[in-house]
Order: structure tokens, then sequence, then C-alpha cells
């Protein structure tokens, strides 16, 4: 089973630069999107073989929001995390598969000189009470743009970034509490030395062609899931967006 997570930064954008060529060669069983900038109705485009599901920013058009593409039909789907306070900005939608959770978001960026980080730690603090909740029925897997790099392996220059928005103690913490659940952040725990591995450029100063990119584009694993887990990779040579895919590879179930 292959799952994928992108931040497309506007998916009417992205459709253009790829995103349609990306699907068909890529044919994962799930994408789930973040960032797509758009309501569903603005969608001009079509995906087969796909069951669509989209949580879009209501207290500001154009900004934020989710979409998950399912080949599979879930058992259900929810949008949001049950707090008016964050969940008119499209952030999460959750589809119940049989044997786990799927859960994508699109964290809050704490902004320049962490002027949004006390909304962020409160989110944080949300969500993961919310997928301790899904924990307790099956397990769970968490995806999307999670806006922060965890470790000094996971960014290009750390020390001159320490205290920045996405690189700040009170999200790597709340990173590292969301850990502490029972999850595995997927990649590193199957490559822990892989330096150099990024999601994230900016527009600015060439940064991706020079690769000085931050890692915060994740795929969470519930720690009982960690024998299924085949692969995690970075697709960092696909085009399209500031960010790259992200992609878990699983083993069926035994």
């Amino acid at each position: 089973m292959k799952l994928v997570s992108w931040n497309v930064n506007g998916l009417r954008a992205c459709m253009g630069k790829g995103f349609p060529e990306f699907l068909k060669a890529e044919a994962p069983d799930m994408i789930c999107l973040q960032e797509t900038k758009m309501q569903q109705e603005q969608a001009d485009f079509e995906f087969p073989g796909y069951y669509e599901y989209w949580n879009s920013s209501i207290v500001k058009k154009g900004y934020s929001g989710t979409a998950l593409f399912s080949r599979e039909e879930p058992q259900s789907v929810t949008f949001g995390i049950g707090h008016e306070a964050f969940d008119g900005e499209g952030r999460v939608i959750t589809a119940e598969y049989p044997d786990f959770y799927l859960v994508t978001v699109y964290t809050p960026n704490s902004q320049r000189e962490l002027t949004r980080i006390q909304f962020r730690m409160e989110f944080e603090d949300a969500f993961r009470a919310y997928l301790v909740t899904l924990k307790e029925k099956k397990p769970v897997i968490v995806c999307g743009d999670m806006n922060v790099a965890h470790k000094f392996i996971d960014l290009k220059n750390p020390k001159s970034n320490i205290g920045n928005a996405g690189f700040s103690y009170e999200e790597r913490g709340k990173f590292s509490e969301l850990l502490a659940c029972g999850f595995l952040d997927t990649f590193r725990h199957l490559y822990p030395e892989r330096a150099s591995a990024y999601s994230w450029w900016s527009y600015m100063y060439n940064s991706r062609a020079n690769n000085t990119g931050w890692r915060i584009d994740y795929f969470l694993a519930d720690e009982r899931l960690e024998n299924r887990i085949e692969d995690s990779r970075i697709l960092s040579e696909v085009m399209g967006s500031d960010h790259c895919p992200v992609e878990l590879v699983l083993k069926d179930e035994e």
C-alpha cells in the first residue's frame, strides 16, 4: 500500500506544474494534500479512480485547506478535530479504514517573530488529544505539513534558526510530545542518520538548487504498525510546489 502526502501550495497552480502527471505515474492508494487554497466547487479537474474529500478554509478563502483522495472508499470521514477555534481553517481530515485511521494535517505556521505561537501551541495540544482518542479505537497514521523541523539533522542551517518559526524550542517540544504518545517518525525511524533530506525549500536565494531546506513534511505511524513499514521516502525530485511529496509504503497486513 502506497500513501503520499504533499503540500501543493495551491492545487490549481500545482495542476499546471505536473500534478496530474505525478498522480498518474505514482498511482498512490491514498494521497493527502495540504494548502490546497481552494474550495471544492472551484475544481475544474477530476481525479478518476479516487474518492475525493475536501476540507477548505471557511474563515478565509484561498487560504490553508486540505484534501484526501483515496482509491478505497473509507468507512467514515471526518473534518476537523471538534474544536471550533481551529476547524474553520480546514486543517485536518480523518479517513477510517478497516485497520487504521489516516489523518492528514496542515499544522499552523507560527509566523515570523512567532506572532502565532500561542495559537499553534493550543492547536498542538488539541490535535494531540484528538489523535490519542483515535488511537484508543485502532492504529493511526498521521501525515502532512507539520511546520517543524524536529532535530538539527532536519534542516540545513539549524544553529542560525534556533528560536525561529519551525525550529523553536516550543514547536520541537510539542513534536516530541506527540511522538511520545506512541508514534514513529517513519523516515527517521528507518534512516536515523540520513542528512540533507529535506521536503521544503524557500523560493528565495536559490534554496532548492542548493538544497538549503527543511524536513517539515512527515508520515508518523502508530508504533503498532511498525512491522508493516516497508519504506518512507522523500520525493525531492518532484517539482510543482515549494514542498516535495513524501511517501509511506506499507506491507499488507499479515
